[in-house]
């Protein structure tokens, strides 16, 4: 199937890339660049999910046509649509959510923990002990490293503001970050798009996190996504600069390469396993 003929059933059925992404289990991310042309070369069993949806009856199909697996480690969980998440997120003032600006944000009490993402406010929870501890030894792996190899990118970790698109709309709090061009280090936040991101999930910002968030990093020039599962005890990593945006899921076991730092330095994902066997009771 090509893309135009993608496009036009697509279009035939009235699905956004939310739904798409819901009936197939590829992220919104990936669908968006596999349809617009800029993915030359996607994985078949990408565009295998993608046509057994376009191609199948709509009004008989139910579910997903696909999930992705790794090392036995199945993904499945289901997307909710970002509206959705939308119109959950609480209202602050007289403005409705898709209204607010980073001076609303500035604007909230201190004790006030929220993200604010395309002028939406979405409420944080305070993190779990176990959710701060993996945070410091990711950091402290990625800080050693650097500093050993005298590297000149800066690693930093939550609470730190990230301007991430520029604008007034959107001020995100992710658990880790490394930047590696330093004049985006403000007074106040980084300003622009961190060259890698982790996010640790919880239950409060995993559906955030998982899918709103990665489609704003993507988007917003991130070049390296990871993302810690301490419930499902598996690792999430979107490498944006592989024209095919797929997710690498694997257990907690062995180590897994940073690719920013050509995978010199591999994060031991035993010891976080350890840290969630030994924290999460």
């Amino acid at each position: 199937m090509t893309i135009e003929e993608m496009n036009r059933i697509k279009d035939s059925r009235g699905y956004s890339f939310t739904q798409l992404s819901d009936y197939t289990g590829v992220p919104v991310v990936t669908l968006q660049r596999i349809f617009s042309g800029n993915t030359k070369n996607p994985r078949k069993a990408t565009l295998d999910a993608i046509e057994k949806v376009l191609e199948g009856d709509e009004s008989k199909y139910f579910g997903k046509a696909y999930s992705y697996e790794q090392s036995s480690v199945i993904f499945s969980d289901r997307c909710e649509k970002s509206s959705d998440l939308a119109e959950s997120s609480p209202s602050y003032g007289s403005k409705k959510n898709g209204e607010y600006t980073v001076e609303d944000y500035y604007a909230l009490p201190e004790d006030q923990w929220v993200e604010l993402i395309d002028g939406v406010f979405y409420d944080m929870t305070a993190p779990r002990p176990v959710h701060q501890i993996i945070s410091s030894a990711v950091f402290n792996a990625i800080y050693n490293f650097i500093r050993s190899n005298k590297g000149d990118c800066i690693p930093l970790y939550s609470p730190i503001d990230v301007q991430l698109d520029c604008d007034d709309r959107t001020m995100v709090q992710p658990d880790v970050v490394i930047v590696c061009d330093e004049d985006k280090i403000r007074d106040r936040v980084i300003y622009g798009a961190p060259d890698f991101v982790l996010e640790i999930l919880s239950q409060s910002t995993r559906r955030k996190d998982m899918f709103i968030k990665s489609e704003k990093y993507c988007n917003a020039g991130v070049k390296e996504y990871w993302m810690i599962d301490p419930k499902k005890r598996v690792l999430i990593v979107y490498n944006f600069k592989d024209e095919d945006v797929t997710p690498e899921i694997m257990p907690l076991e062995g180590d897994y390469p940073m690719n920013i730092f050509d995978g010199k330095l591999r994060i031991d994902l035993e010891e976080v396993n350890q840290i969630i066997e030994r924290f999460s009771k």
